[in-house]
C-alpha cells in the first residue's frame, strides 16, 4: 500500500488550519495517520506553516510521495487561494 505526504484539514468552520501528515493512500482526508510532519495555518497568515525537513526527506527516502500542495510549502512557492462557491473553476477576479 501507498503511502503519502499530505494536508489534513483541522480547525472551525471558515477558519481552515492544516497538519501535514503521513497517511496511508486509502485513508481518508481527516482519518488516521502514520506520522505528523507540521502545520500549515493560512487563517493567521498564508506564510504560518513549520514542516520538519529532516522527517520529511526520511519518508521521502522510504518512497512516501507527497502531493502538489505540500511540494509548493516545502519550495515556499505556495499560494493559498480561499474557496468561494459562487465562482466558477478557473474563473479569474476581474472577469
Amino acid at each position: 500500500m501507498s503511502v503519502t505526504i499530505r494536508l489534513a484539514r483541522v480547525g472551525k468552520t471558515n477558519a481552515p488550519a492544516y497538519k501535514v501528515v503521513v497517511a496511508q493512500t486509502k485513508d481518508k482526508r481527516t482519518g488516521k495517520y502514520l506520522d505528523v510532519l507540521g502545520y500549515f495555518n493560512p487563517s493567521e497568515s498564508p506564510d504560518s506553516y513549520e514542516i520538519d525537513k529532516e522527517k520529511y526527506l526520511e519518508w521521502k527516502s522510504k518512497g512516501a510521495l507527497s502531493t502538489e500542495a505540500v511540494e509548493k510549502l516545502m519550495e515556499g512557492t505556495y499560494e493559498y487561494k480561499v474557496y468561494d462557491p459562487a465562482k466558477k473553476e478557473g474563473e479569474e477576479e476581474g472577469e
